[in-house]
């Protein structure tokens, strides 16, 4: 059987490839293969002879039979943001946190200190005028930014709350008379500090030698 009409017609019923740059587009384009279909369980075309015809364009990718595209990854150019919901406090803690620990003092146990200050940044033991051990100061950092620092005083014997100190910011003697009147008695301590007792309501305070307040205490 003559086989070269039969490839000579396929070749001009097949549109021929066209070469990079050619054609009024400037397309360019790369050429893919097929082969001749069967007919009858026989071949129409010669083993081996295939037939090129027009491909995709180039740079278009073409996925695979069966493929699934592949989806872009998230852009990272805004980074989630984690919004965080105000804590509620008790009635009066925010208002002055180290008084409202005054109004717990013989409640509160340092499970209940923990439950709304956090944990303890360290800890002290709490010394009689004999120097024997009589109790256990945890200090916290205050959650409203009102003190420095807040130190309550836990009783060995109960376990409660007995007493509670407050490290201000800046505060001056000046300040404290202002605030609570001059119904003082006054005790010289060590390094020039001065201790002072206010005589109608339970607050002692301690000032350094230039005026500063270095602590509230609350009993």
């Amino acid at each position: 059987m003559n086989w070269f009409p039969i490839v000579f017609a396929v070749a001009l019923a097949v549109p021929a490839p066209v070469r990079a740059g050619a054609g009024t587009d400037g397309a360019d384009t790369s050429s893919g293969v097929v082969t001749l279909p069967s007919s009858g369980g026989r071949s129409q075309a010669p083993p081996g002879v295939v037939v090129a015809l027009p491909g995709p364009a180039a740079g278009v990718a073409v996925p695979a039979e069966g493929a699934v595209p592949r989806t872009p990854p998230a852009s990272d150019d805004q980074p989630p943001v984690l919004r965080r919901v105000a804590r509620p406090y008790p009635a009066g803690f925010e208002g002055d946190s180290a008084v409202f620990c005054q109004t717990r003092i013989g409640q509160w146990t340092e499970a209940d200190a923990r439950d709304l200050l956090g944990e303890a940044l360290r800890q002290r033991l709490a010394l009689g005028d004999d120097q024997s051990e009589t109790g256990l100061i945890l200090a916290f950092a205050d959650p409203t930014g009102r003190y420095r620092e807040l130190e309550l005083d836990f009783s060995n014997e109960t376990g409660a709350l007995r007493g509670v100190f407050a490290y201000p910011w800046k505060m001056t003697w000046q300040e404290c008379r202002r605030l609570w009147g001059a119904q003082v008695t006054a005790h010289k301590a060590n390094q020039g500090r001065t201790f002072y007792s206010f005589l109608n309501r339970r607050l002692d305070v301690l000032v350094d030698s230039t005026g500063a307040v270095i602590s509230l205490g609350l009993y």
